[in-house]
């Protein structure tokens, strides 16, 4: 079964998926247009493919092409506010990787009655952290905690609102410090381009305001460490990933974008594996 793309969002994680949809990865997706505020650099990710997509000068031009089935948003939490529904309702699929988004207010129960509404779905990515299956599978048995800790490079948390309203030096901390702990739902407001992956967590468990998080910072570390930690009647869950920072953009890992790869390509196959 084909499966047209739109992407929305041409920086480094729109770059990992368009690259890996033109290799063949994605199973059957095809990607049919790009889009990005910033135009040029649609036009330079549609020139380094070997299938062309289409760059469109406008979301407009996105949502009313006919032979896309899927958008997939891999821009920010920003670009989930003001284009998701949009996307719903003109009867696409959306797949979001800016998930705090989500987490916002009212927008994912407007998005699911959208959805609903039009027949479509909302897909969220498992990101780059491990073990959400399992937190899944949990949660319909009774889970008690599920907390998230976060272990990354100084230059990976660079930007983020709560550094900057807290004044942090991160070149002087010299050694693992926490430097944040609190709930998913506050979690994603101060560092919306660092901790996506929560979002995605507690949509799979215990929800936004009982989801804890944990944010270390440590100047020795060379990956992005997510540690899932959930306890429950089924017993306790561990799982650690230990990614690699994309080389473009730090902030993010780049298993986050491969994760929206074996999406796509799961939605083009007969075989599901996996809760």
């Amino acid at each position: 079964m084909m499966l047209g793309v739109a992407l929305v969002g041409c920086g480094a994680i729109g770059t990992v998926i368009a690259k890996a949809i033109d290799r063949g990865e994605a199973g059957s997706a095809r990607l049919v247009v790009v889009y990005d505020r910033v135009p040029e650099r649609a036009r330079r990710l549609a020139e380094s493919l070997r299938t062309r997509p289409l760059v469109a000068e406008s979301f407009d031009e996105v949502i009313g092409r006919s032979d896309v089935s899927v958008v997939v948003e891999a821009a920010s939490q920003e670009a989930v506010r003001e284009y998701a529904e949009r996307v719903l309702r003109a009867g696409k699929d959306l797949v979001v990787m800016s998930v705090g988004a989500l987490l916002d207010g009212g927008l994912l129960e407007r998005l699911l009655s959208v959805a609903e509404e039009m027949g479509v779905r909302i897909y969220v990515p498992s990101g780059a952290a491990v073990g959400l299956d399992g937190v899944k599978a949990a949660a319909l048995g009774g889970l008690v905690s599920v907390t998230l800790t976060t272990t990354k490079p100084p230059r990976s948390l660079k930007g983020a609102p709560y550094i900057e309203q807290r004044g942090i030096d991160l070149e002087r901390i010299d050694r693992p410090t926490v430097i944040y702990e609190g709930p998913a739902e506050e979690a994603v407001r101060l560092f919306p381009a660092n901790i996506n992956v929560v979002a995605a967590l507690s949509l799979a468990g215990l929800g936004p305001e009982r989801t804890r998080v944990r944010i270390v910072v440590d100047p020795g570390a060379d990956r992005i460490v997510h540690e899932v930690r959930a306890v429950g009647s089924f017993g306790e869950l561990v799982a650690v990933a230990r990614n690699i920072p994309h080389p473009d953009n730090p902030r993010t890992s780049y298993l986050a974008a491969l994760s929206a790869v074996g999406l796509l390509k799961r939605l083009s196959e007969r075989l599901v594996v996996g809760t």
